[in-house]
């Protein structure tokens, strides 16, 4: 055959493979998101997410050494909060003496060079468990955002590095860098949760964290996974009320929408890789159906390929065991 262009010249060995790679990851692009959970030596695996556990604080504190020691050296933050601890308006999440900002407080007084984002939202604190204010029925946008500022700044002087507003409110970006910078806290990173998706990838986090609405759904507040369009309208609201990251949430769904906002936006591209698609990947490994190691790999890599500058992911340790 008469054939000038072989592509198979440049995959005939595992150096030349290597060489002429387009993508590559590396531990520097993960963030593991964490459970945390009160008491000592509490240790809880979440049963739909192996391997992923609820960590009391001293417990916590060591698996960010390992991690720290692997090179993953970012860490988003979740609490699981007692049920009496719960309200309509979401107190506990600005407590400066509650769980979470206690923790926050700690890590970064421990690991000072570690990157610590938070969370943002009302539910894991809701007694309704929705990201608002509940009033007859109505998710509330603009008194939620009196509470989410709360929070931020709590988190802020905690001595958060990024706050994560992942509540889908209007406006609460702009709002949020208001607040921060009133407080003098003008270095604290705002990544927003920019493209979130109403999805049925998030199950095993909702059990995590205990934070499943009592009623009804999200879906006057996230987005309908049939739009794309709408995303950059997000994005660009976003962008224009301060917003340092823009998330794309869930990740493998939605590797368009990585692209879409890599294309149009001169901002980091983070992607959450969510629960539901760690769980998939390890019962199928657990049962034999695939290759565990492999399947992680591969899936980190299509959303990095996409356009993720840095993904967040329960699989960071295990994959940079690998790296």
């Amino acid at each position: 055959m008469n054939i000038i262009r072989r592509p198979r010249r440049n995959r005939q060995s595992a150096a030349i493979r290597d060489m002429v790679q387009e993508t590559r990851l590396s531990v520097t692009d993960f963030i593991l998101p964490v459970f945390i959970v009160d008491g000592q030596k509490v240790r809880t695996e979440v049963t739909s997410m192996p391997g992923i556990h609820r960590l009391s604080l001293d417990l916590l504190l060591e698996e960010i050494q390992e991690c720290m020691d692997l090179g993953v050296k970012s860490f988003d933050l979740f609490p699981n909060i007692a049920e009496s601890k719960k309200d309509k308006y979401a107190t506990e999440s600005y407590n400066p003496d509650g769980l979470y900002v206690n923790a926050i407080r700690a890590i970064k007084d421990r690991f000072p060079d570690a990157v610590v984002m938070t969370d943002v939202a009302m539910d894991p604190y809701s007694s309704d468990g929705h990201d608002g204010i509940v009033e007859n029925g109505k998710i509330l946008n603009d008194p939620t955002l009196e509470v989410l500022g709360k929070m931020a700044l709590a988190q802020a002087q905690a001595g958060a590095d990024i706050v994560g507003p992942s509540d889908m409110m209007d406006g609460r970006v702009g709002y949020i860098r208001q607040v921060l910078d009133e407080g003098n806290f003008h270095d604290v990173a705002i990544m927003a949760y920019t493209a979130k998706y109403a999805s049925a990838f998030y199950g095993p986090f909702r059990d995590a964290l205990d934070s499943a609405p009592k009623f009804g759904d999200k879906k006057t507040y996230q987005m309908n996974p049939a739009n794309s369009r709408e995303a950059l309208i997000e994005a660009q609201l976003d962008f224009a009320e301060g917003a340092d990251f823009l998330m794309v949430k869930p990740a493998l769904a939605y590797l368009d929408i990585i692209k879409l906002l890599k294309d149009n936006f001169h901002l980091p591209i983070t992607a959450y890789n969510v629960s539901g698609e760690y769980a998939m990947i390890k019962a199928a490994a657990q049962r034999g159906w695939l290759d565990g190691d492999r399947a992680m790999m591969e899936t980190l890599l299509s959303i990095k390929r996409a356009g993720a500058t840095s993904i967040l992911t329960y699989f960071a340790k295990e994959a940079a065991r690998l790296l």
